[in-house]
């Protein structure tokens, strides 16, 4: 084994003159096995079983970048699988990308996604623009096509600080792989039509960090009240939305104390409503 622990064939195929910066390319060259399609009656039955789903992801743009987050809840069926599942993740410093539908799926490919983008850095010696690594997640989800037939059905969003244009971008997906580009903000998942109704009511372009934190907070348990598959946050438990902004400085998580003060802040609104 050479080249970190990987096949020789592996180390000349990724790092010849020729060399191919996709991944994925890669690994079908190297290893064929790990791209056969998997027999349609075991998938089949299983996505007829109550699989683990994630539900309510959402993300928006606001003065200085963006603000991806995630409810906690994963369902199967009528029973809560998870209550503490990560659902927004870091494709790169400057990236980030939120999962919805099945859980299985949905975190491989964002692994995948994770070291495309490595890859590509490591064989080009520069990063993918943010337009290329949301051009690839499209392509994955084109990949897991076979898979979404059958009950499997991955829809991410995907958004990061575009550095080549100073600005915060915003894409989202349909269960085939197609890529839309939002201007301002976009939910997915069970809880989606209820979070977006709140992020119509609350966004503003002009929004500050702070206040697109508090938006999301908010829509997300809007979402919550509404959508029995979406969790909002459990001040008992503790445990609160999945929530990272990313901006020029790069990728960074909000963290659990700031999630709490705002959440305790929304629930005395409400109470003195």
């Amino acid at each position: 084994m050479t080249g970190g622990g990987f096949p020789p064939e592996w180390t000349r195929a990724a790092f010849s003159a020729d060399a191919n910066p996709s991944f994925s390319d890669l690994l079908r060259r190297a290893d064929p096995a790990a791209f056969q399609v998997a027999d349609q009656g075991a998938v089949a039955a299983a996505a007829r079983a109550d699989l683990p789903h994630g539900t309510t992801v959402l993300a928006m743009r606001f003065d200085g970048g963006i603000v991806m987050a995630g409810d906690r809840r994963a369902t199967a069926g009528n029973l809560i699988a998870d209550r503490r599942m990560e659902k927004v993740f870091p494709a790169d410093d400057h990236s980030a990308v939120a999962i919805a539908g099945a859980a299985g799926p949905a975190i491989d490919m964002v692994k995948l996604l994770q070291v495309e983008v490595e890859h590509y850095e490591k064989i080009e010696g520069e990063s993918l623009s943010l337009e290329g690594k949301a051009n690839k997640l499209a392509q994955m989800i084109k990949m897991n096509f076979p898979m979404a037939m059958q009950g499997l059905v991955v829809v991410p969003i995907f958004g990061g600080y575009d550095v080549r244009r100073g600005e915060g971008r915003l894409f989202r997906y349909d269960a085939v792989g197609g890529r839309y580009e939002e201007t301002d903000f976009c939910s997915t998942g069970s809880g989606s039509l209820h979070a977006t109704a709140s992020l119509k009511k609350r966004y503003r372009k002009d929004m500050g960090r702070d206040e697109a934190v508090r938006v999301a907070l908010e829509a997300l348990m809007d979402a919550a009240d509404e959508d029995t598959a979406t969790g909002g946050p459990d001040l008992e438990r503790g445990i609160f939305p999945n929530m990272a902004v990313v901006v020029a400085d790069g990728y960074t998580p909000a963290g659990e104390a700031e999630l709490r003060t705002v959440a305790e802040e929304l629930l005395a609104q409400r109470r003195n409503a």
